[in-house]
């Protein structure tokens, strides 16, 4: 009897619970709905208010289009213009303002690739400058050691060392150093040549052993160099006031032929041939 009363019970608790439950969520329904509801009356007051704005801004820019409108008129009539004159005039202006717009910033360019172009042709040419400097200076350098690298020998008369050329690369050498003429010669045995300002006779050679006999004709004097040797500096004097010359056989040709140079001082007399 007693198991038959706790059934009906048990059936009861859980039967309440449900009903809780379900009260609960009806609550919670209707306080969401509130919410929901709530916000929907914002929503709609907002929108509502939006169109009454949208309504009072299409109301303002109608007025001020016509206003507008009528000044347009206004105008039009004192200047004795229509509407599409006036709109065709306006219209040829901005497209005029363009166009010189246009024409400015066209010109802007070009000017200033022109400038670049100008500068770049500047910079380049200063670059050839620098260029020709730096090979002029690395001349002159060069051509001032090679100068140093001839050979000095002592002459015949004086007691101090000449400086010779041994070809003609390096008497043209000397020839830059520009304190001295110079003039090569080539002389066959026998023949009486003029050389500069004198006059040269080659009397002997010896090819084997490199040595030569030749006579100087100079100021109605002969000075006889005999048995010298090749690059060795002979030297004489000349000039009414006596000046030092120097000549200098760099090569016994053959057993009749030797060639070299006179050297003669700047303020020297000049031959008519070679002024």
């Amino acid at each position: 009897m007693s198991e038959i009363d706790d059934a009906p019970r048990t059936y009861s608790g859980a039967f309440l619970a449900a009903i809780a439950i379900a009260l609960l969520a009806a609550i919670g329904s209707l306080i969401w709905c509130f919410t929901l509801g709530s916000r929907l009356t914002t929503a709609q007051a907002e929108l509502a208010d939006a169109k009454q704005q949208s309504t009072q801004l299409a109301a303002e820019l109608r007025e001020t289009d016509a206003r507008l409108r009528v000044a347009t008129d206004e105008l039009g009539k004192s200047v004795g213009l229509t509407q599409k004159e006036l709109e065709e005039r306006a219209q040829a202006i901005i497209q005029r303002e363009q166009a010189d717009s246009q024409r400015l910033e066209n010109a802007q360019k070009q000017t200033a690739q022109q400038v670049n172009a100008v500068s770049n042709q500047v910079s380049n040419v200063q670059t050839d400058v620098g260029g020709v400097k730096t090979d002029l200076s690395k001349t002159q350098t060069d051509l001032a050691t090679t100068i140093s690298q001839l050979q000095s020998v002592r002459g015949d008369l004086s007691n101090t060392n000449s400086v010779i050329a041994r070809n003609h690369d390096e008497l043209v050498l000397l020839e830059h150093k520009g304190d001295r003429n110079y003039y090569e010669f080539s002389l066959d045995k026998g023949q009486k040549k003029p050389v500069g300002t004198v006059s040269l006779e080659l009397k002997k050679t010896d090819q084997k052993r490199s040595r030569f006999t030749l006579d100087i004709f100079a100021d109605d004097k002969v000075y006889e160099k005999k048995d010298r040797n090749a690059n060795e500096p002979l030297q004489f004097y000349s000039g009414k006031e006596p000046a030092l010359f120097e000549i200098v056989v760099n090569n016994i040709n053959s057993k009749n032929q030797v060639s070299g140079y006179l050297s003669a001082p700047k303020n020297a007399p000049v031959p008519p041939t070679a002024q």
